[in-house]
């Protein structure tokens, strides 16, 4: 029988909801160094994003360089799990903009 200082603490009645104390940095890093741009509208209802994976940066540049692109685009997004989602279905300006900031860059899918 597991002792139940060993469990691991989700909710308290003091504090509320726990949040794990140390969490694991998620990166979308493509074994072949190339970030690729997807385009997704499942779950969206219809309207179109484009996803930008593969790139191998922490999370705080992540989050900076998807504010600049939004900015740029003008338009909004997020950054989750290492992939930058871009509100936009303008994939070749995103590409330029990658592309001028020296990634090698592809687009994929549809």
């Amino acid at each position: 029988m597991q002792d139940w200082q060993d469990a691991l603490l989700v909710y308290s009645t003091e504090s509320g909801k726990i949040k794990p104390e140390h969490k694991t940095e998620q990166r979308s890093v493509s074994s072949d160094g190339i970030v690729r741009i997807h385009r997704e509208t499942k779950g969206r209802k219809g309207k179109g994003v484009s996803l930008i994976k593969g790139l191998d940066l922490p999370t705080d540049e992540l989050k900076k360089l998807g504010s600049e692109l939004k900015k740029k685009c003008g338009c909004g997004g997020a950054v989750k799990d290492g992939v930058i989602e871009v509100q936009t279905d303008d994939r070749e300006k995103l590409r330029s903009l990658l592309t001028d900031k020296g990634f090698n860059v592809k687009l994929a899918g549809g």
